[in-house]
C-alpha cells in the first residue's frame, strides 16, 4: 500500500471509531501511530472537522496522527483553565508544547522600535506574565513580535532601542530557561510596514542581545516572500536560530500545495540535526474533513526522506 493510500485508510479507519464533528473517541492501545523524523506542530482548528471544536479532543487527534508537538498563538489569550488542560493533555499524550505569542497586547504600532519607555515597560510586564502561562504547559519558546518600523527615526536608533528592550527581556527569561524567538515578517504581502523583515537582520539582533534567551523564528513562508534563499539563510543563521515556522507560497498552505520544495529543506534541517519544533502555522489547502486527510498525506509525503 502506498503512503497515500495508507493515511486515507487510517484515518477512515479512525472515523469507524468514534470520529465524529462533536467528539473524538478512540481506543489509543489499539490504534498504531505512524511517526514523522521531525516534530512538525500543529495548531488548535486545524483538524476540528475530524475532532471537533473542543481543543482537548484536537489534540488527542493530532498525537493519533503522529505529531509529537502543538503550537498555539492564542494561548496566552485563553481561560487559565484551558491552559491547565492543554498543559495536562500534552503531558498525558507525550508531546511538546511549541510558540504561543509571548507579547499578545504589546506587538502592534512602533513602540518598540521607538525606544519608549512606557510601551518598554508594558512590553516587559506581559513577558514576566508569559512565564505562567510557559509554565501552565511546559513551553519552552514564546514568539515575539517587534511591531512596526517606526517613520522618523533612523533604522539603527531603532535596531538599538529593540535590543535594549530584548536585553532586559532576556534578563527576565533566562532564570527560567524561557526563550523569546523573534519572527521576521514579510513585507510585501502580510505586514507592509513591519520592522523586522529578514532573517540576517534578526540574526544582527540576536547576536547583539547575546542571550540564550533570545533567538530567531525562521518563518520559512514568510522568508521565501522577502529574501528566498531558504536553505542557505538556515544554514547562515544556524546558531542563532530556535524554532522553524511553515507555509507554502502562494498561499500559505501545507507543503506540496505551492513552489517550496520542503521535502529537501526538511531533509536539511533533519541532517544538521535540529531536533526543536516546526509549527505548521498555515491554513488547510482543501476545506472539511478532506481537506484535513490531505493535509496530513502532504506531510507523510515531504517527512519520507532519508
Amino acid at each position: 500500500m502506498n503512503r497515500r493510500k495508507f493515511v486515507k485508510a487510517g484515518l477512515a479507519s479512525s472515523a469507524g471509531m468514534g470520529l465524529s464533528l462533536g467528539s473524538y473517541s478512540i481506543d489509543r492501545k489499539s490504534q498504531p501511530t505512524v511517526s514523522f523524523k521531525l516534530k512538525y506542530a500543529p495548531h488548535i482548528g486545524m483538524f476540528e472537522n475530524s475532532a471537533g471544536k473542543d481543543p482537548i479532543n484536537q489534540i488527542k487527534f493530532m498525537a493519533d496522527q503522529g505529531f509529537s508537538a502543538l503550537e498555539d498563538n492564542s494561548l496566552s489569550a485563553r481561560e487559565v483553565s484551558l491552559q491547565e488542560k492543554i498543559g495536562k493533555a500534552l503531558i498525558d499524550l507525550n508531546m511538546e508544547m511549541g510558540v504561543f505569542v509571548g507579547n499578545w497586547q504589546i506587538r502592534r504600532g512602533d513602540g518598540l522600535a521607538s525606544g519608549d519607555p512606557e510601551v518598554r515597560s508594558a512590553f516587559l510586564k506581559e513577558i514576566e506574565s508569559s512565564i505562567q502561562v510557559a509554565r501552565r504547559v511546559r513551553a519552552t519558546w514564546m514568539t515575539i513580535v517587534l511591531g512596526n518600523r517606526h517613520h522618523r527615526l533612523e533604522p539603527d536608533y531603532q535596531t538599538a532601542n529593540i535590543v535594549e528592550t530584548l536585553k532586559q527581556a532576556s534578563s527576565i527569561l533566562e532564570p527560567h530557561n524561557l526563550v523569546m524567538v523573534i519572527e521576521p515578517l514579510n513585507h510585501l504581502h502580510n505586514h507592509p510596514d513591519v520592522f523586522l523583515s529578514k532573517v540576517p537582520h534578526a540574526y544582527l539582533i540576536c547576536k547583539a542581545v547575546n542571550s540564550p534567551a533570545c533567538k530567531i523564528l525562521f518563518d520559512m513562508y514568510h522568508q521565501q516572500i522577502t529574501e528566498g534563499n531558504i536553505i542557505q539563510n538556515i544554514d547562515y543563521a544556524w546558531d542563532e536560530t530556535g524554532y522553524f515556522q511553515i507555509g507554502d507560497v502562494p498561499g500559505r498552505k501545507e507543503p506540496t500545495t505551492g513552489e517550496m520544495n520542503y521535502g529537501n529543506i526538511f531533509k536539511h534541517i533533519h541532517h544538521k540535526g535540529y531536533t526543536g519544533i516546526l509549527g505548521m502555522e498555515h491554513g488547510n489547502y482543501q476545506p472539511g474533513k478532506e481537506g484535513e486527510v490531505s493535509l496530513i498525506e502532504a506531510y507523510r509525503q515531504v517527512d519520507d526522506f532519508e
